[in-house]
C-alpha cells in the first residue's frame, strides 16, 4: 500500500478543497468535472473516480462513490480525512410523493435510514439530517436555475431490488417522503458524527420502487430518457453553485 494514499479511493492523504460533490457512477463524475476549470483526474480506484478543478473561482473535488451507502462511506470518511469539510451529494432517485415528476429535483431536508450501514455506526434513533445551511444553498441555485424541485425527507433504502418483504411504501408515502434512493442518509450520518456540513439533490428517474411502477403504461423502470439526462444537466449546476454559495459563506 503506498503510504501517501488512502487505502480505497487511493486519494492523497490531505490537501483536497474543501468543497466536494459526490455522486454514484464515475460517468458522472467525469460528466460534472467537465464543467470545472482546470479540471484533473486524481484517482481512479475500483468504483471511486475523483477529479478536482475550480468553479467560478471555487476549489472542488467531484467523486465518484458506486451504488449503494456501504461503499459510500468510505469514501466520505476518506475525502474528510484528506480535507473535505462540505459534501453534496448529487445523485438520482424514484418519486414517492405525488406531484413529484421525472426529471425535477428533490432537496433532501433528512432521510430515513434504512442505508445498511449507518445502523453498525450509531444507534438507529440517531438522525440522518442536512446541513440547513447546505438545503437552503441548493434551494436557492434550484431556484436560480429555473430548475423544479421539492424539499423533504428521502428513503434511503439498501436494497434497490424488490425483494421478499414487502416494502412499506404506503406508509411512507403518508409521511410525506418525497424520494428513494440509496446513499444520502449515510453522508448525512458520517458529516454529523464528524462536524461536516452535507446536503443533497436528486433527479427523479422514475416513480416509486421498482415493482410499484406501472410497466405497462411505461416500459418498466428507465432512467436512460431524455426527461432524467435533462434534470441531470441542471442538477449538475445546482450542486456546484450551492457548493459555490456555501464556500463564500464560510469566507464571510
Amino acid at each position: 500500500m503506498t503510504p501517501d494514499l488512502s487505502p480505497i479511493a487511493r486519494l492523497p492523504r490531505g490537501g483536497l478543497p474543501p468543497q466536494a460533490v459526490v455522486v454514484g457512477d464515475p460517468a458522472r463524475a467525469a460528466a460534472v468535472a467537465e464543467l470545472l476549470d482546470g479540471a484533473a483526474e486524481i484517482s481512479y480506484h475500483r468504483e471511486y473516480r475523483t477529479f478536482t478543478g475550480s468553479w467560478k473561482g471555487v476549489p472542488v473535488v467531484v467523486a465518484s462513490h458506486g451504488v449503494g451507502a456501504p461503499g459510500a462511506v468510505l469514501l466520505f470518511q476518506e475525502l474528510a480525512e484528506a480535507g473535505v469539510r462540505t459534501f453534496v451529494r448529487f445523485g438520482t432517485a424514484g418519486a414517492i410523493r405525488a406531484g413529484v415528476g421525472d426529471g425535477d429535483l428533490v432537496i433532501a431536508e433528512a432521510a430515513v435510514r434504512d442505508d445498511g450501514v449507518t445502523q453498525q455506526l450509531v444507534p438507529p434513533e440517531y438522525p440522518a439530517v442536512a446541513a440547513p445551511e447546505a438545503v437552503l444553498a441548493l434551494q436557492r441555485a434550484a431556484a436560480e436555475a429555473g430548475a423544479p424541485y421539492h424539499r423533504g425527507v428521502v428513503w434511503t433504502r439498501a436494497a434497490f431490488q424488490p425483494g421478499l418483504l414487502p416494502l412499506p411504501v404506503a406508509a411512507y408515502t403518508a409521511a410525506d417522503v418525497a424520494a428513494i434512493e440509496m446513499e444520502a442518509s449515510a453522508l448525512f450520518v458520517t458529516a454529523s458524527l464528524r462536524g461536516l456540513v452535507a446536503g443533497a439533490v436528486l433527479v427523479i428517474d422514475g416513480a416509486n420502487a421498482d415493482e410499484l411502477v406501472d410497466a405497462a403504461a411505461t416500459g418498466g423502470y428507465d432512467p436512460h430518457r431524455d426527461v432524467v439526462a435533462e434534470g441531470v444537466a441542471r442538477g449538475a449546476v445546482v450542486a456546484l453553485e450551492a457548493l459555490r454559495a456555501l464556500a463564500e459563506e464560510e469566507i464571510r
